[in-house]
């Protein structure tokens, strides 16, 4: 029986006059189907070399965000049609991007000789997983035997395949070198402990200063503060390349502005101004602070909370009547009050192109500016032009405003703009939604360009309204929530993309499945890719039921979904057990593929892996949701399978051991080298580990710091949440100046009867950012003065008097509409300044 013609073929045939034996005879002139590519349906005619000029075809395939499934399927299909007749090892370098497609099994049964030979394709292919990199880079260092620069700097995106153990071992001149090159484009893609591999080696012998220079852009914020200290000179010019942690900052801009004439010169030195402290604003000159200005302008993404209310008092000081309006939302909330109406334009455009949440922590402080916002507004948005003023605030406007007080005229422009507002409050959700009804309808009645349209919104409506929409219009359902990588889509969006694939499932059952699976719904390779986050409507059954071929070929898809309970979890693991044996057998890229799914694992379970590497520990440290008997159960297993004690542990071993560092005992945290700790304090400041811990490291920082009253904001911020390990008495004894530079994760840190230790003054010296971090825990144990300090920190108020005082405003009107530009004006604050409207500041 002839099979029909496809309707690709049909396309062909009568378009383009191609006849059917063409394919046979030769490849189709694919460049110039452009993407019509990716949709290519009739595979029965093709051959082995035609396959493998499609494929090199559809690399521009990966634009096609909303049809992956497809598009990955369809490449599954031309990679078993490219290879046949022909073993894999003869193939590799042919296949374009569609290796990605290749499962651990097949990466396995290549020989090094063939992944040496297609390294030039391999190298520039994107898409790759963590595991399959793990396995090629295996291969590769195979048949290279010495790792040297040369190979190395072949491997292009399979760099971080390279083990850290094997970086740290290569020659110390083969690095720098390394670092030198276009490769070194690749080191952000290392893991943490790769990166300090490489760091431990190029900044051994003593020789600190060649290894700063040579460290660039967002690798150098590895370095630490204790290295920087060992470096005595400086050229701010060196540093404009780099990217820096806030604790580099404050110390080198701290060091440069003593050996530098003009200290605010430094503004331009690249991600120094993120060490800027208040002082240094302060002590600028009216006219150099408003000539240097335009560098902190430029670098408002760079700066923290505290900094911005620094320039917005230094600025209200110097020169209030040339004030960027959006620096007022960082004063006290009465300030806003010296907006008069007329200037209600320039204040929302500033603000408007700022981001609010932010600029302003505290919630009430926040309701502040928008009830500002509001009267400016007279609580309306009449048109697209005001529309387009309020930028970034349209994303804060009040539910009521959003139901009522956006004029049909504006609607459409504003809900363009609401497409870009990722934290809508539930209120706000509820009006966007009722919007939507009173103008398109049930969701029942949208026409498929409706429902297009509306695509990212569909997330605001019920189970039951999503159903109609699964049902008529399943493809616009399912590439909607492909463009949601990174979101955590409501439940009952999820569950309608869910039903969507289910009901347009075209795929048979498959014949791999486990014995005892008939009858249950289980899931294919091709329903996993579709649904993406949506797999976590699985039931636990379907999952245990899914085909060995399915799991292999969708298992780092599985291992990424964040809505997976603890039983879905463990009934994918059993399905790991299945197919690759127990956990004794599993190695490096096992683990690396299995993602959250390695929570599952008992604490006897993870005794029977192999942790003698501490790229596989890294891997599972990945991880933030061990308890702490399994996070044991990894250090145990490390230290036992690897040989190593406590004492023997490098600054990479530290920077692997991640979180599990937090299951350390007190006598073991001592037994860690100095040398190799105080190389690390900024990683080990990121953890969440119990008080006691923390006291502990905070121990071994002294060694490296000195006592707390020796520590400045460099150090203090270096320490993260190590300094969460003060005590009682240490903490009180803390300079005020130094509380802004707390970072937000120790205040946290701090337990409740410590923290309310601190004295008012301390408390309101906190800044904005680390008094939005007191947890309702540690506001309970504050005395009223205390909780009054801290909601003068809250509000951004100057903690010297003299420069608070609040401003007397002049009366505000409300305005009927918004003014154009030609009407703008110049009024008096009260203050006996005219508040001009800087129009170079305003970009339309």
């Amino acid at each position: 029986m002839t099979t029909p013609p496809s309707s690709w073929t049909r396309f062909m045939t009568s378009h383009l006059n191609w006849p059917r034996h063409f394919w046979r005879e030769s490849a189709p002139p694919t460049l110039m189907l452009g993407l019509l590519v990716c949709f290519y349906d009739d595979l029965e005619l093709l051959d082995a070399a035609v396959a493998q000029v499609i494929l090199h075809q559809m690399i521009k395939c990966s634009h096609l965000r909303g049809f992956q499934a497809g598009v990955q399927k369809l490449k599954a299909d031309l990679l078993e049609i490219a290879t046949e007749n022909q073993t894999l090892n003869e193939t590799l370098g042919s296949l374009s991007d569609a290796v990605v497609g290749l499962t651990h099994s097949q990466l396995e049964s290549l020989c090094p000789e063939a992944v040496h030979g297609a390294i030039s394709t391999l190298n520039q292919v994107s898409g790759w997983a963590k595991s399959q990199v793990v396995i090629l880079s295996a291969k590769y260092l195979a048949h290279e035997k010495v790792l040297s620069f040369y190979n190395v700097s072949q491997m292009g995106v399979l760099l971080a395949g390279v083990g850290t153990q094997a970086f740290h071992a290569m020659d110390r001149r083969d690095l720098v070198q390394l670092l030198r090159s276009a490769v070194s484009l690749h080191v952000s893609d290392l893991s943490p402990a790769q990166q300090h591999g490489v760091l431990s080696k190029v900044m051994e012998a003593g020789d600190t200063a060649s290894g700063i220079v040579e460290i660039q852009g967002a690798f150098f914020k590895e370095v630490s503060l204790f290295d920087l200290w060992r470096e005595p000179g400086f050229n701010p010019t060196v540093l404009k390349e780099k990217e820096l942690r806030r604790s580099q900052a404050l110390f080198l801009f701290e060091l440069l502005s003593k050996t530098t004439r003009r200290p605010e010169e430094l503004l331009s030195a690249g991600q120094l101004v993120k060490g800027v402290m208040c002082s240094h604003i302060e002590a600028m000159s009216v006219d150099s602070f408003l000539a240097h200005f335009q560098y902190f302008e430029n670098n408002f993404s760079l700066l923290s909370p505290y900094q911005i209310n620094c320039l917005a008092w230094k600025y209200w000081e110097v020169s209030r009547s040339s004030m960027p309006p959006f620096l007022l939302a960082t004063l006290p909330a009465r300030y806003l009050a010296s907006v008069p109406a007329s200037q209600c334009v320039p204040f929302l455009i500033s603000l408007g192109k700022s981001q609010l949440d932010s600029l302003v922590l505290d919630s009430h402080k926040k309701n502040s500016v928008l009830k500002k916002v509001q009267q400016c507004l007279n609580d309306s948005v009449a048109d697209e032009y005001t529309v387009d003023i309020l930028g970034n605030l349209l994303c804060h406007l009040p539910a009521a405003v959003i139901h009522r007080g956006v004029s049909p005229r504006a609607w459409a422009t504003a809900l363009h703009s609401l497409r870009d507002c990722l934290d809508l409050s539930p209120q706000q959700k509820v009006a966007v939604r009722l919007r939507l009804l009173e103008q398109h309808g049930l969701p029942q009645n949208w026409t498929a360009e409706t429902t297009k349209d509306l695509g990212p919104f569909l997330v605001l409506f019920s189970g039951d309204e999503l159903s109609s929409v699964a049902t008529k219009f399943p493809d616009i359902l399912q590439q909607t929530a492909s463009k949601m990588a990174g979101t955590l889509p409501p439940k009952e969006f999820l569950q309608a993309v869910f039903e969507s694939v289910r009901n347009s499932s075209e795929e048979s059952p498959s014949s791999d499945r486990s014995p005892g699976c008939h009858g249950v719904s289980a899931p294919s390779s091709n329903d996993i890719i579709k649904l993406a986050e949506a797999n976590a409507c699985w039931a636990p059954e379907g999952l245990l039921c899914l085909g060995e071929d399915a799991f292999l070929r969708s298992v780092e898809l599985l291992g990424a979904v964040r809505s997976f309970s603890p039983a879905q979890l463990r009934t994918l693991k059993e399905k790991a057990v299945q197919v690759w044996d127990t956990p004794s057998y599993w190695r490096e890229y096992h683990l690396a593929s299995l993602g959250r799914i390695v929570l599952a694992l008992t604490e006897s379970e993870l005794e029977q892996l192999d942790l003698s590497s501490i790229d596989t520990v890294a891997s599972l440290s990945q991880q933030t949701e061990w308890t702490p008997e399994q996070a044991k159960s990894i250090l145990q297993g490390f230290l036992e399978d690897s040989g190593y004690s406590v004492q023997d542990l490098k600054s990479f071993h530290l920077v692997g051991l991640g979180a599990t560092l937090c299951a350390m005992n007190i006598t073991e945290i001592s037994l860690i080298k100095i040398s190799e700790f105080r190389v690390v304090v900024a990683r080990i400041g990121t953890l969440l580990c119990s008080t006691h811990v923390l006291a502990e490291f905070k121990r071994k920082a002294e060694v490296v710091f000195g006592g707390p009253t020796e520590w400045s904001s460099s150090v203090l911020q270096e320490l993260g949440t190590i300094a969460a390990g003060l005590s009682k008495e240490e903490l009180r004894m803390l300079d005020k100046d130094l509380m802004p530079y707390f970072q937000p994760s120790a205040i946290k840190c701090l337990p409740d009867e410590i923290f309310k230790e601190l004295s008012a003054e301390q408390i309101a010296s906190l800044g904005p950012e680390n008094a939005a971090a007191v947890t309702p825990a540690q506001r309970r144990q504050l005395s009223m003065l205390q909780l009054q300090s801290l909601q003068r920190a809250l509000d951004g108020a100057k903690t010297r008097s003299w420069l608070d005082e609040p401003p007397s405003a002049s009366p505000t009107r409300t305005p009927s509409s918004l003014s154009p530009p030609g009407a703008w004006v110049s009024q008096s604050l009260g203050l006996g300044c005219p508040l001009l409207v800087l129009m170079p500041r305003l970009v339309w």
